[in-house]
């Protein structure tokens, strides 16, 4: 009889050491419970510090691009960003060579440059396709030949048109190549693209005159996209 007395007092005793070391482990659970699922609110100056991280982070290009004609000079080279859900919105800033030809010096050339791509279709691996980029681009020549508003050595009425600035509309597709992350050196991919540009003097012309071709005011492009981030 006092073996059992024994015997269910040592059990007692240990069930209760299990009930009680639950019951206090309980709070410490739930504490490290909210502490993972609840983060630590930002003090303002932590947010505004993330903030300006932020925007200094996004200002940093996201590939550069080399482009033969399109009535931005001989060859433009610049940098750009893409955005969007699938990146299919870009926005360039290129700087153009253009010899001097029949002029007296060559030129420079600025465009800006907005671009979309509404679909894009893996091959593979390592290939895709997007089959249609489109967008507007506007661009300036460096240089007294051209001006913003008429100069007063000509009549007035003389020229009706802006000789600064053009605007232009285009339509292309492009190929990407991604390059395999073991080889990869300055970028990830590699894009080639061509486009088909119009300005709006050009048409304008082609409005007017119904005898022109597409080869007369369309300008047929070229060009390498190098992704770095």
């Amino acid at each position: 009889m006092v073996m059992i007395q024994k015997w269910f007092i040592f059990k007692f005793c240990k069930v209760s050491i299990v009930v009680l070391s639950l019951i206090f482990s309980l709070p410490i659970y739930a504490q490290e419970r909210d502490t993972l699922v609840h983060k630590p609110r930002l003090s303002q100056y932590d947010q505004r510090v993330h903030k300006y991280y932020m925007f200094w982070k996004n200002l940093i290009p996201t590939y550069s691009k080399i482009q033969f004609a399109g009535n931005m000079g001989f060859l433009s080279q610049g940098v750009g960003w893409d955005y969007g859900k699938r990146n299919q919105w870009e926005t360039d800033v290129l700087f153009g060579f253009l010899p001097k030809f029949d002029s007296d010096r060559a030129k420079i050339t600025f465009t800006l440059k907005q671009n979309y791509m509404p679909w894009i279709f893996d091959l593979g691996d390592k290939f895709s396709v997007e089959p249609l980029a489109c967008g507007l681009y506007s661009n300036t020549i460096f240089g007294d030949e051209f001006w913003g508003n008429q100069p007063d050595r000509y009549p007035e009425g003389y020229y009706d048109v802006c000789t600064k600035i053009r605007f232009h509309v285009f339509v292309g597709q492009r190929f990407t190549y991604k390059i395999d992350s073991r080889r990869r050196f300055r970028s990830k991919q590699v894009t080639f693209f061509y486009e088909i540009s119009a300005s709006d003097l050009h048409i304008f012309s082609a409005i007017s005159n119904k005898y022109l071709k597409p080869k007369d005011y369309l300008s047929l492009s070229f060009g390498i996209k190098f992704q770095w981030l």
